[in-house]
C-alpha cells in the first residue's frame, strides 16, 4: 500500500537534508524530518505555513487536474472527477482541519461549475466553517483550524483584485502587477491571523510580508 512514508522515503533518496524534509513538508505536511534549525528559521521568517497542508495544496491539485482533464472530457465531468481526487487526497494525507476546510470550499466551487452557477467565496467559507463545526465542535478550539479559517477569510475580504486604470502592458507593469497581487494576498491573509499568532506564541515576524512575497510564486 502506497503511503506518505513511501513518498517521503523516495524523496530522502533523491535529495539531501534539509531539502528533503522541506519538500516532504510542502507536499504532504510531513514535519517529522524537519530539523530544529529549519523550523526555527521558518518560524522567524513567518513561513512555517509552507510545510503545513492548506488551501494552496488543494488549489494546486484541483487546478492541475481540472486543467489537464479539460483537454479530454467535458467541464462538468472534469469537475466531478477533480472533486473525487480532492476527497482521495484528503484521506491520503490525513483529514486535518485546514485541509478539510480547503477541500470543502474547493468542492463547493467545483459543484457550482457542474450546476452552471456562480460561486461566492464568502458563502463557500461560511458553509465550510459551519459544516466543520457541526461535524466536530472541538475543532473550534483547534489552532490550525482557527488560523486556516481566519487566513482564508482575510483573503476573501481583502485579497480581491483592485481595478487599475488602463496602462500599456509592458514588462515592467506586468512585473509590478505580480508583486502587487502577491503582496495584497500576503497581507490580507495576515490581517486576522497576526493577532492570534501573537496571542498564542507571543511573537510576530516583522519580515513575514517580504519573505512571503518572495516565496509566494
Amino acid at each position: 500500500m502506497v503511503t506518505i512514508a513511501t513518498f517521503t522515503a523516495l524523496i530522502n533518496q533523491l535529495l539531501p537534508e534539509p531539502h528533503a524534509g522541506l519538500l516532504a513538508g510542502i507536499l504532504f505536511g510531513a514535519k517529522a524530518a524537519l530539523s530544529k534549525e529549519l523550523v526555527a528559521g521558518l518560524t522567524t521568517t513567518g513561513t512555517l505555513h509552507i510545510v503545513a497542508l492548506s488551501g494552496m495544496n488543494i488549489t494546486i491539485l484541483a487546478g492541475l487536474v481540472n486543467m489537464t482533464l479539460l483537454r479530454f472530457i467535458k467541464r462538468r465531468v472534469a469537475s466531478l472527477v477533480t472533486i473525487m481526487l480532492i476527497v482521495g487526497f484528503i484521506f491520503f494525507v490525513g483529514p486535518s482541519p485546514s485541509i478539510i476546510r480547503a477541500g470543502i470550499m474547493g468542492a463547493i466551487s467545483l459543484l457550482a461549475i457542474v450546476s452552471g452557477r456562480q460561486t461566492w467565496g464568502l458563502l463557500s467559507w461560511m458553509l465550510a466553517i459551519s459544516t466543520m463545526i457541526l461535524l466536530n465542535p472541538s475543532w473550534i478550539t483547534d489552532l490550525s483550524f482557527q488560523l486556516s479559517a481566519l487566513a482564508t477569510l482575510g483573503m476573501i475580504l481583502f485579497g480581491g483584485k483592485i481595478a487599475s486604470p488602463e496602462v500599456p502592458q509592458d514588462s515592467l507593469f506586468l512585473f509590478w502587477n505580480i508583486v502587487e497581487d502577491n503582496l495584497r494576498l500576503t497581507l490580507s491573509a495576515q490581517v486576522f491571523t497576526i493577532p492570534l499568532i501573537f496571542l498564542h506564541f507571543h511573537r510576530i515576524s516583522l519580515i513575514s510580508p517580504i519573505t512571503n512575497l518572495l516565496i509566494g510564486w
